[in-house]
């Protein structure tokens, strides 16, 4: 008895100790023994609103109708509902779609909708496509899409998730949007809703605008794995020993007289049996070990900038990136701080493969990822209180996509201004997920120019 009860026992000890809240220590001395990892306990609970399988109902043809689901009533455009050896399906049936089809909710979710997700595979030997999601809060009368289209190439489901945060009514579709004939196969969407307690986290929190890739602190979960520091959040990947993206907040008391404590370092906090990255690593690699939150962002107490110079923060970086539009720009925004504002700032990187001062490469030391493009994302406020009401379709939104390479310094950083869309489409996250959709839309479709 006592062998069963021990596991699950040090299990609660360790959930019990991540679950912390994910708010930076803005003017703390925080120790260096503190580069605690937790999750925010800030985040509402998630509670199932919907479940649909498509299960016990027929439809055996493409000609638009109404059918009555579990769920409700939905509404079938160029779609049907298979159960053929060939259909990809989680018990004995999904929906089929075809051409520009579409999956329609006839019903609202009264309580809304934090997440969404969706199972979805090619039909049979088809090829691949696109589709999207979209979502109405006025019963069907008008649409906004949800995140960021969604690629569908595989022969077995994959899941594919959605951060809505919208609350009263709501109802949701699925639009095919490319690939013609070839066939879709959609199964189990889940919608948890917004009505669970808690709230978004608050003002200066290094996840205020929200989790891109809905990372967890779930074991399972080792190449989308949450790290919380008093400095910043990040999504880990273990497979390619750096982080996904990395997420901070700077205001003028971020930036005070510590000095740059240069102490590269493993991260001790990564779960037990993970490999940890040491400095040395990437010498003689001809890549820097990038930061991703800078280490000028973190001046106001030394344990504060040692904790960026953590190996979790790095990422391989061709000089010509780092040390110059790179560079640059990370002066610019802290620039724009000590001007009056606060940034809200998350980067990472995206693909393999870039070229440093010793030529190209696809990794460096054991294993760890050299990218082929360096991005980020800057959300400027004046500074103020309840920051996340005060963003509207008039925020500024610095959005950046740089070559990982030695030629990049060709341009300055404002050559590279892209649009937020641009950065989802490229990684597949969905940013901004916390700021109201309409104003998220308008937002993420812009490319700054001041």
């Amino acid at each position: 008895m006592r062998k069963t009860l021990l596991p699950l026992l040090i299990a609660a000890v360790a959930f019990l100790t991540i679950f912390n809240s994910c708010t930076k220590l803005e003017n703390a001395d925080v120790q260096k023994s503190s580069d605690i990892t937790s999750v925010s306990s800030n985040y509402k609970t998630a509670t199932v609103n919907l479940s649909e399988g498509f299960e016990n109902a027929s439809k055996t043809a493409y000609t638009a109708a109404t059918v009555s689901l579990a769920s409700g009533n939905w509404y079938f455009d160029d779609a049907l509902i298979g159960n053929s050896t060939t259909d990809r399906k989680n018990g004995s049936n999904s929906a089929r779609i075809r051409n520009t089809g579409k999956v329609t909710m006839q019903f609202n979710l009264a309580n809304g909708a934090s997440t969404v997700q969706v199972k979805h595979a090619i039909f049979s030997a088809d090829a691949s496509s696109t589709w999207e999601l979209w979502m109405s809060t006025n019963s069907g009368t008008a649409w906004s899409k949800v995140g960021s289209t969604v690629s569908t190439t595989s022969t077995t489901l994959t899941t594919s998730s959605f951060t809505v945060n919208q609350s009263g009514n709501v109802r949701f579709e699925i639009r095919k949007i490319s690939g013609g004939a070839n066939r879709i196969n959609i199964d189990d969407i889940t919608v948890t809703d917004n009505s669970g307690g808690g709230t978004v986290p608050g003002d200066n929190d290094n996840l205020l605008l929200g989790n891109p890739s809905n990372a967890t602190s779930d074991l399972i979960n080792a190449n989308n794995y949450l790290m919380v520091k008093p400095q910043y959040c990040l999504s880990y990947s273990n497979a390619k020993h750096t982080p996904n993206w990395t997420s901070w907040h700077v205001f003028s008391g971020d930036l005070g007289s510590a000095a740059r404590q240069d102490d590269f370092r493993p991260d001790a906090t990564l779960p037990s049996g993970w490999y940890q990255v040491v400095a040395s690593e990437y010498s003689g690699s001809g890549f820097d070990r990038g930061h991703m939150c800078p280490s000028a962002d973190r001046t106001s107490t030394i344990a504060n900038n040692s904790a960026t110079f953590l190996m979790t923060n790095m990422i391989p970086q061709s000089p010509n990136n780092n040390q110059i539009p790179w560079a640059n720009l990370e002066n610019y925004t802290r620039s724009l701080v000590t001007a009056g504002n606060e940034v809200y700032v998350i980067s990472g990187p995206a693909g393999q493969g870039g070229t440093g001062s010793a030529g190209y490469a696809t990794t460096v030391g054991n294993g760890v990822v050299v990218p082929a493009q360096t991005w980020k994302i800057i959300v400027v406020l004046p500074n103020g209180n309840s920051d996340l009401s005060r963003i509207t379709t008039s925020t500024r939104v610095i959005a950046i996509l740089m070559a990982n390479n030695q030629t990049v310094s060709s341009q300055a950083w404002g050559y590279y201004r892209v649009s937020v869309d641009a950065i989802e489409s490229l990684t597949g996250y969905n940013f901004l997920s916390n700021v109201p959709l309409a104003i998220q839309n308008t937002l993420e479709a812009k490319v700054d120019n001041l």
